[in-house]
């Protein structure tokens, strides 16, 4: 699957499950998708050489764990607007699932993830 536009998943990086769920998803994404990267929002928040260019670069999705839009609020203080936004927990709330573990995927957890990767793809599509 591949599309014209390159985006970068900018995945949460907050310790709940959905944060994980988020970083998760993006990671089966990028290695199963040729026309994305991702962006690590710790590096992106410590202004760390390389990350100010490379959030400029292409257009960022922002995966966001929940409604604390944490992924929208430190790129916009770095002065860049995602182009799309997802919220896991909003998400997941619609398929009545949620995951519970901060740092394990089981079982819920990778139907969790599977629910923000087919996201991820509808929104790139």
């Amino acid at each position: 699957m591949a599309n014209d536009k390159k985006y970068a998943l900018a995945p949460c990086s907050g310790m709940s499950p959905y944060g994980l769920i988020t970083r998760a998803a993006c990671a089966d994404s990028v290695k199963e998708r040729d026309d994305l990267i991702s962006i690590c929002m710790g590096a992106t928040s410590a202004d760390r050489e390389g990350f100010r260019e490379l959030i400029k670069k292409y257009p960022i999705m922002a995966v966001n764990g929940c409604e604390g839009y944490c992924v929208d609020k430190i790129l916009k203080q770095k002065g860049v607007n995602v182009a799309k936004i997802i919220n896991a927990q909003e998400e997941l709330d619609l398929e009545n699932l949620k995951p519970t573990d901060t740092v394990r995927l089981d079982v819920e957890g990778e139907k969790c993830v599977l629910i923000i990767k087919e996201k991820i793809n509808k929104l790139i599509e």
